[in-house]
């Protein structure tokens, strides 16, 4: 019945399904396709409602990073009832498998990324996204509790992680697309400005410090960021946004330390109860970000806390 629904969706916009290419997904139910129409393409995004994903968010989020200047797809339609939207195709080169190939171009590509994120510095901010309070903060380690130690005292770090976030970090006040990393950005070398780098995966943004998405992409679960480009990438945020570098690296250990504690928590819980053993790849890399993160003087307490809960980052077959 789905696929019927689906074929009419196309055919009322003008495409077909035939010869579709599936694209690798994120860890959400979404399914997404590359649709061929002669020297044409565009993306199809199959979020059924009866797994629980709705496309309302990424519609409207979309629009608004295109009216920032930012190149998210223009939707070309949209069916929110059934879970189907039509996107612009915004290419093929993701930022992590052209660097695969192309390693020599970290820097450049790197330096483009950042251009955007100094970007949404200034876009304005939807109000009513939720906002990364210091509260909230401590709320999101819920996976890292539930999933990955359940031994860790909950409250005593959940408290530590709420003052870190009331006295060491600016409040959130910037549109934040939360899995800002090289999976979800493309490379458009082709083009110019901010158009250069195209923007996937921000149905879940929310307001928050303006270095969240920085860490995102330097503290990536995915790939290594040679030091040169993370310095680089450091300095020039810093300078962007008026930040020094001390305040600036402050931020980055502390944001760092809490997005990646929850991602262990929904790494565990894909690994060990959705049975996607591939995120097992992810987690040394995760580990070894948290590490380093908690050895900043900021991080002591904290680090006195969980630094015998983080889990192992290999696990038996």
């Amino acid at each position: 019945m789905r696929d019927a629904a689906v074929a009419a969706f196309l055919a009322s916009a003008g495409w077909a399904r035939d010869g579709a290419e599936p694209i690798p997904g994120d860890a959400s139910r979404r399914r997404y396709f590359r649709l061929l129409r002669n020297a044409d393409s565009a993306i199809l995004m199959d979020a059924s409602p009866e797994t629980g994903e709705d496309t309302h968010a990424f519609h409207r989020i979309s629009d608004h990073l295109v009216t920032c200047g930012l190149s998210a797809p223009r939707i070309l339609r949209a069916d929110h009832d059934l879970g189907l939207l039509l996107l612009e195709d915004l290419g093929p080169d993701q930022v992590s498998l052209h660097l695969t190939a192309r390693p020599e171009d970290e820097g450049p590509v790197y330096a483009a990324v950042t251009d955007v994120l100094l970007a949404l510095q200034t876009c304005p901010v939807l109000a009513d996204l939720p906002r990364l309070t210091p509260d909230i903060a401590a709320q999101m380690l819920s996976p890292f509790f539930d999933h990955a130690a359940p031994g860790a005292p909950r409250s005593e770090v959940e408290a530590e992680i709420e003052h870190l976030f009331s006295g060491c970090i600016r409040p959130a006040q910037t549109l934040s697309l939360r899995d800002f990393h090289a999976e979800n950005l493309i490379w458009r070398p082709g083009r110019t400005g901010l158009d250069k780098v195209g923007i996937l995966d921000f149905q879940d943004a929310f307001i928050a410090p303006g270095a969240y998405d920085l860490v995102s992409l330097l503290r990536d679960a995915r790939r290594d960021v040679g030091p040169s480009t993370e310095q680089q990438v450091l300095d020039a945020f810093a300078a962007g946004t008026g930040m020094d570098r001390s305040t600036l690296d402050q931020e980055v250990a502390i944001l760092s330390v809490q997005r990646n504690l929850r991602i262990i928590g929904i790494f565990h819980r894909l690994i060990f109860q959705e049975a996607k053993p591939r995120y097992q790849d992810f987690i040394p890399r995760v580990v070894a970000h948290i590490r380093r993160d908690l050895d900043h003087p900021a991080l002591h307490k904290l680090r006195v806390l969980i630094n015998d809960l983080i889990p192992p980052t290999t696990y038996p077959a």
